[in-house]
């Protein structure tokens, strides 16, 4: 049984898809169970596989059953082939995990924002985690894009289910999407040409064997590249993302900001590594100084907009954009250090942008507000939500011993050791301007002295705050947190996620570190 977890991985949802399309508009109540269950048993397999890579090495499975077989041509195989490593088993697990806890969280979400639309917005859940699973574990190059396109039509639907504004987000979101995916296609395309075979594994091969200044092959990356650049928001291609984070049902926001973009720079950095191979891209093509000023730029700019920014949803989003740049100036350092943080960024990443979005989704749900100003007093009023939300913003400041210290950690020290100043700057910089952000979002909740960025407090303030908390130490029984613990429990344990990878980094690292030297990158790049 267990060598059927890779598949059981992708199969879980999608049947469960299929299942609430079925008997989901007969019988509502059977969607959440469904969904809950496809989840766990895909959760169970992606953990299942990963432990039989930390056991046996890299897992291989291949489709149906049919084994690599050779063209006539002798050197390719034409099976569909999924492909387990220590660094996309993390990957899977991390999709899985948060797959799984936004169903429990977004439980009272979906029938509150899509009351007429239930199993409609189950379906195409199930079918986005599918998707982003399948990206994931394929070593096909042309299913990678047909599962990039479910990927992306199930984003597009989840996100216009929600208001009108969020259809018009949904829009820029569809042309972007498409120019991305038709970007990635003609890459694709090109190697196809070249090397005669999809398998990932098989165009490695067949690149080695073609002169390096091929133009094709230079064509190929660099329109992949783009492609993938456009979906993972990699500013100034970004212009999609913060109106569709913004705008979308709050199941969607929580589910789409913590993976959506991630995956993608896992995807950036298996065609670097995997498919045009590290001697290539980094000796051979020598862009690593122009990648890494653009992501500079990135988190830079994402860090001011996300400073300017009122709104807390579309504070966060912009507070993705400058972690895209953390993630693809990493992986372009061109040496372990850095990818080894690009990689673990990915998982922090995810689960701080995931409990950030839950905290958020709880706060607008019980004040009914989006602004800064939402916070005020709210230690008091929603303590346990408060805890889990000082814990993710101590790890997106990046402070010991949250998993974000430990990322950022890498990522300078690669940055340090590639002599690339002005990205470790950039990091500072960022990791500044979120600490400014959270610390007074923080004061506002913990000391009722908050207002919005600009506003002077005066002592009229003050008095006002301290008679307000003395009247809240009158009134214990005035709070906002009356939401189900199917909400606060998942928080929970995202916010615990963080302590736990940050606490776990060194045994990660090594996971990371062993599969990278697997892909040749050995230590200095």
């Amino acid at each position: 049984m267990t060598e059927q977890f890779p598949i059981l991985i992708i199969i879980a949802p999608l049947f469960g898809a299929i299942l609430i399309a079925l008997l989901g508009f007969r019988h509502q109540s059977l969607c959440l169970p469904t969904v809950l269950g496809s989840l766990a048993i895909s959760c169970a397999a992606a953990v299942g596989t990963f432990l039989k890579v930390l056991e046996q090495g890299t897992v291989l499975y291949n489709l149906s059953g049919w084994e690599r077989v050779t063209t006539p041509r002798g050197l390719f195989s034409v099976s569909i082939e999924y492909r387990v490593d220590a660094i996309s088993g993390l990957v899977l697990v991390a999709i899985a995990a948060v797959g799984l806890l936004n169903a429990i969280y977004s439980k009272v979400h979906v029938v509150t924002e899509t009351p007429n639309k239930v199993p409609h917005y189950y379906i195409l859940y199930l079918l986005l985690v599918a998707g982003l699973a399948g990206m994931t574990i394929t070593n096909d190059a042309f299913n990678l894009y047909v599962l990039i396109e479910i990927s992306s039509l199930s984003s597009y639907a989840l996100i216009a289910i929600g208001s009108r504004r969020a259809v018009l987000a949904s829009f820029n979101y569809v042309i972007m999407g498409t120019i991305g995916a038709s970007f990635y296609l003609l890459g694709v395309g090109y190697l196809y040409i070249k090397t005669g075979t999809l398998n990932m594994t098989d165009i490695h091969a067949a690149l080695a064997t073609l002169p390096k200044d091929s133009p094709s092959v230079q064509v190929a990356l660099i329109l992949i590249l783009i492609g993938l650049w456009i979906k993972m928001a990699f500013f100034p291609l970004h212009g999609w993302l913060p109106n569709a984070y913004a705008y979308s049902p709050t199941a969607t926001s929580t589910l789409m900001g913590p993976l959506v973009t991630q995956v993608m720079i896992y995807i950036m950095i298996r065609m670097m590594l995997s498919l045009f191979g590290a001697e290539y891209v980094f000796d051979h093509l020598q862009w690593t100084n122009i990648v890494v000023g653009l992501s500079v730029i990135a988190i830079v700019a994402g860090s001011l907009f996300a400073l300017s920014r009122s709104d807390l949803r579309k504070m966060l989003t912009y507070l993705i954009v400058a972690e895209v740049g953390y993630m693809v100036g990493g992986a372009w350092l061109a040496n372990s250090m850095g990818m080894t943080g690009a990689i673990y960024h990915i998982l922090s990443d995810a689960m701080m942008t995931f409990t950030l979005f839950m905290v958020i989704g709880i706060i607008i749900t019980r004040t009914g507000k989006t602004e800064l100003t939402a916070f005020q007093g709210l230690f008091r009023k929603m303590p346990i939500t408060m805890t889990g939300f000082t814990i993710a913003a101590l790890s997106m400041i990046g402070l010991p011993p949250t998993c974000g210290f430990f990322s950022k950690y890498y990522l300078v020290r690669g940055g340090i050791e590639a002599g690339q100043w002005a990205y470790v700057g950039a990091l500072l910089f960022s990791s500044l301007i979120n600490a400014v952000i959270f610390f007074r979002l923080i004061e506002m909740a913990y000391f009722h002295g908050g207002k919005a960025y600009g506003e002077e407090i005066t002592d009229k303030d003050h008095e006002h705050h301290h008679s307000r908390g003395r009247e809240l130490d009158a009134q214990p029984d005035e709070t906002l947190e009356q939401v189900p613990w199917s909400m606060l429990a998942p928080m929970l344990m995202a916010a615990a996620s963080l302590l736990a990878i940050g606490i776990f980094n060194r045994p990660i690292a090594g996971w990371i570190n062993a599969a990278l030297e697997t892909l040749n990158l050995a230590q200095g790049g």
